[in-house]
């Protein structure tokens, strides 16, 4: 029997979920409560009752989306403990690349917020986008390369996302369904090695295939 907290949880999950629909495809000043309440299934004083703002949910609902993304990412890389750094970093290319195929209602999200300034926008700098900023200049060979840092980061934005961003355009124009799990591993692969490409004293070793990922693409 689920329990009136179980009951609540899911309500609340259910607006974050419609929250990040919206949000991504509306805009923060596009979407409003009650379209997401519409979007969610409840009403209107629910949403105002977990959530005190609009800007309050729209935080929930960036802290969600970047949360799963940490959480992929580590988990990715937890199975690699040992490998060498370059290796690393291609696996950490993957899984977001896998999160982007999987979510890309963050991409829209982030264009969103990020053509103009604002609280909002200082804000997802400060709590996410910073983090995974760092992460990038922790790579190798990217943290010997700082000058190029800034168009490898939005490069990679674009080379890992854009795809299922624009998956109907990309039906029609290539014949190619990128959400198939055999396309999202191909496009991993694909996008790693451009980036972060095997050198000479890297050991020849078999391309990640779809078995390191899940149903949905996700490891």
């Amino acid at each position: 029997m689920v329990t009136r907290k179980e009951q609540r949880e899911a309500t609340r999950q259910r607006i974050v979920d419609a929250a990040i629909e919206a949000f991504s495809e509306l805009g923060f000043e596009g979407a409003s409560t009650r379209n997401i309440a519409g979007r969610a299934g409840t009403n209107q004083g629910l949403v105002t009752y977990y959530f005190k703002s609009k800007e309050a949910l729209w935080r929930a609902a960036t802290d969600h989306l970047f949360n799963e993304l940490d959480e992929q990412l580590r988990a990715g890389l937890v199975r690699l403990n040992g490998a060498p750094p370059r290796e690393r970093a291609r696996e950490a290319i993957r899984q977001y690349v896998r999160f982007a195929a999987t979510n890309p209602k963050l991409t829209g999200l982030m264009l969103s917020e990020g053509k103009s300034a604002s609280g909002r926008l200082s804000w997802l700098v400060e709590e996410h986008l910073a983090d995974l900023y760092k992460r990038m200049a922790r790579m190798q060979p990217l943290r010997e390369q700082a000058e190029i840092l800034p168009h490898a980061y939005y490069a990679l934005a674009g080379a890992a996302s854009l795809i299922f961003s624009l998956a109907p355009e990309c039906r029609q124009l290539t014949g190619l369904d990128p959400s198939t799990r055999e396309a999202i591993e191909t496009h991993a692969d694909f996008v790693a090695n451009l980036f972060i490409p095997p050198d000479e004293t890297e050991a020849k070793e078999p391309a990640h295939t779809a078995a390191t990922a899940g149903p949905n693409g996700n490891a």
